[in-house]
């Protein structure tokens, strides 16, 4: 209290940030909706003096029209009577400083136009996908249309603004440009709704000042209301916590007042300067660091956190873009993204380049460029999805560059594609893109299947996680009988991030890791008599190869591309030869590997040949539509299975309208394994199916001065051809 008995004041403005990634599923849409987007809009209806901002990504505004326009209409009455404001930014959630720039902004004024058609007003603040952030987009988001952002407290600490400092708004710039930018309060974050409604009440009493200047900021995941592990209970069921915060807000409305940040800006405005390092939140900057890094850092950081030692601000892990030096598949998810930009951006205006900029800017969906507690690369249907998307953009532009210069052939691209340092080769045609990598081991890394818009060969590799000591702790743990999840130090449940959920029994011992990138058309020789079923497995030993071997391009054209290396094995000098040859048509593109080994110094050598294949059919859970097919018998593509060397042998999905015929010359045995990764989300740790390897196996005997010749041929028959599906040219 006050001198003269007022009561200390103080406001608090909470945004809750709702999203679902480009490319999940229908269901995941629905049972989410029913435990915490359609809970929160009828707790702020039931308690209209309860203000707070909501932000929905482009993926969910969408489906809410789609699916529940008379949600969109009551988010708009609460808009439209003062008590809700709405946030943008991103239009598909993209980590914005990933982005080209012109990316960016254009992602940003997309989603306040649609904002404004769905919701009636145009939004003044931006979320930034997990908050990262870069000194250069105030920027952006400031020739974007907007006016503040919410950072996390992570973020001001690593600019040495002290806890106590945190209630308040601070203005940056880039260029010029200002912009505002309000911080979460880390106290506020862990109490809600995760601690006691009084321990949150009490926590923001003991911050009112008697001038109520103070504003307490919470910006966080509106799932976390209902959709987390054990939330519904607590929030909506026996536990109530929402309403009872609620009422508890609106009871102590004397001295504690809720808001916005726009209502808060226009009466108040910033309380000082700050210019930001790159950041994200704390998480964040520990999952981005190699798995033996984290292991030291994630406890460092946690000690000091729990000893409140001023120098946790401090610590902050790692940079969010080494994700793409820890995860190949996420640079070369990026890299595609980057080129993609550019074959849109050179499009001419037009209905044909507006479709391509959509399909980009949802490939550019952040949800697959990282990995983490709440999402990554590891969710195959995501990572599939954003393919798919920058698949279709480059199909648009493509077909548009074909049409206007008279139907010419595209040409080769010969560059550093994965800006590793060394060339890659790109082909293409009407049906297809393929990359190869000569100095990776003279691998295809894609084969991106354009009437579909799949990208055939996305094979995650199964590596090490600093997360898989925990599971294998928990399994100890387990073993002897002494697991617990453990209760909130805050009072309440405990947080997604202190609760173990393992999601089938003996995962721990499925844990199995990859000494290589899951690239295609990779060579290795075993010793005379292994079995294809032990190559499949990975129970064979190599005795050398080709598959992590430099390749030189020796020559190249539109459609086809040799390249050479030499390797010695077992005493035997080899130099090999290999063409890769890609033909077809839109509806049949076919791919063709021939490989010739030549013997030039040392014994003879007898062998058996292994040519690795990595392919993705979306075969997870047994799904019906995947298949493999040899002599006649159909089955799960994510089951192993084996084909005789005389066996026709095909594979593929009917819903995607796939179906891929793989012949061999000699004819070549055949053995398939699924690959899981075993990862760790909000709902727990799981194997994940990230595709099938295929290896096609025969017998080989090299001679003084003789070769070997093998050849590998993929026809894909195509049913489908998604581009002319929405009434594009293809």
């Amino acid at each position: 209290m006050s001198s003269s008995g007022a009561p200390h004041r103080i406001s608090l403005a909470l945004t809750l940030h709702n999203h679902q990634p480009v490319g999940n599923f229908g269901w995941v849409f629905d049972e989410i909706y029913e435990k915490a987007y359609l809970p929160m809009i009828k707790a702020l209806e039931r308690h209209p003096k309860v203000r707070l901002s909501l932000h929905y990504t482009g993926p969910l505004l969408e489906w809410f029209a789609a699916a529940h326009p008379e949600f969109l209409a009551r988010v708009r009455a609460l808009v439209e009577r003062g008590q809700v404001e709405i946030v943008g930014g991103g239009l598909y959630e993209p980590i914005l400083a990933s982005l080209p720039a012109a990316d960016r902004v254009a992602q940003l004024r997309r989603m306040r136009e649609r904002i404004k058609e769905l919701v009636g007003v145009a939004p003044q603040g931006a979320w930034l996908a997990e908050r990262v952030w870069e000194p250069s987009l105030p920027a952006a988001l400031h020739d974007g249309g907007y006016r503040w952002t919410i950072l996390d407290d992570a973020h001001f600490r690593a600019a040495a603004i002290p806890e106590d400092a945190l209630w308040g708004a601070y203005l940056t710039e880039d260029e010029g440009k200002p912009l505002t930018v309000f911080g979460t309060e880390q106290g506020l974050r862990y109490r809600i709704p995760f601690g006691t409604v009084e321990s949150v009440i009490e926590y923001l009493r003991e911050h009112a000042t008697p001038d109520g200047e103070r504003i307490g900021t919470m910006g966080d995941d509106g799932e976390k209301f209902g959709s987390w592990p054990t939330t519904w209970d607590h929030c909506w069921g026996e536990g109530q916590w929402v309403e009872k915060f609620f009422t508890a807000l609106e009871t102590n409305a004397d001295w504690l007042t809720t808001t916005t940040p726009s209502r808060w800006l226009d009466e108040r405005g910033p309380i000082g300067r700050v210019y930001l390092p790159t950041s994200s939140y704390a998480e964040m900057g520990d999952w981005v660091l190699p798995p033996d890094e984290s292991q030291v850092f994630g406890p460092m950081l946690h000690a000091a956190q729990d000893a409140r030692s001023p120098e946790a601000r401090y610590l902050r892990g790692g940079f969010w873009r080494n994700f793409q030096v820890k995860y190949s598949e996420i640079n070369d998810l990026h890299k595609q993204m980057l080129r993609t930009s550019a074959k849109v951006a050179a499009m001419p205006a037009g209905a044909e380049r507006l479709a391509a900029e959509d399909h980009l800017h949802r490939g550019q969906s952040n949800d697959c460029y990282w990995h983490g507690l709440f999402g990554g690369v590891y969710i195959t249907h995501m990572r599939l999805a954003t393919f798919e998307h920058l698949i279709a953009a480059e199909d648009i532009a493509d077909g548009t560059y074909r049409r206007t210069n008279a139907g010419a052939a595209l040409p080769a691209l010969l560059a550093d594609l994965d800006l590793d340092g060394a060339s890659e080769l790109q082909l293409a045609n009407a049906g297809a893109r393929l990359q190869i990598d000569p100095t990776g081991g003279g691998a295809i890394t894609s084969f991106d299947l354009r009437a579909p818009h799949h990208a055939l060969l996305a094979v995650m590799r199964r590596r090490p996680e600093a997360y898989h000591e925990k599971l294998r702790a928990h399994a100890k743990a387990e073993a002897a009988g002494t697991t617990a999840n453990p209760a909130s130090e805050s009072g309440g449940v405990a947080s997604i991030h202190e609760i173990v959920s393992v999601k089938e029994p003996g995962l721990a011992a499925k844990l199995q890791y990859d000494n290589y990138e899951r690239r295609s058309a990779l060579l290795r020789l075993y010793p005379t008599g292994t079995s294809v079923r032990a190559i499949a497995d990975g129970a064979a030993k190599a005795i050398g190869g080709f598959a992590s071997t430099p390749w030189v391009l020796t020559e190249h054209d539109d459609r086809s591309a040799t390249l050479t290396a030499t390797q010695q094995i077992a005493g035997t000098t080899i130099g090999a030869t290999r063409t890769i040859r890609l033909a077809g048509g839109r509806m049949d593109p076919t791919l063709a590997v021939e490989t010739t080994l030549a013997h030039t110094g040392g014994p003879a050598l007898s062998a058996v040949l292994d040519e690795e294949w990595n392919l993705m059919l979306l075969g997870g859970g047994g799904n019906p539509a995947a298949h493999w097919t040899t002599a006649g018998v159909r089955t799960a593509h994510d089951a192993p299975g084996e084909a005789q060397a005389s066996a026709p042998l095909s594979s593929g999905n009917d819903y995607l309208g796939i179906a891929l015929t793989t012949t061999t010359s000699p004819q070549a045995a055949a053995a398939w394994a699924p690959i899981e990764t075993i990862s760790n989300s909000e709902g727990g740790f799981e194997r994940v199916y990230q595709g099938s390897s295929l290896h096609l196996v025969r017998s080989i005997e090299l001679l003084p001065n003789a070769t070997v010749t093998v050849r590998t041929e993929h026809v894909c028959g195509l049913s489908r051809d998604i581009t002319a599906e929405e009434g594009l040219p293809s």
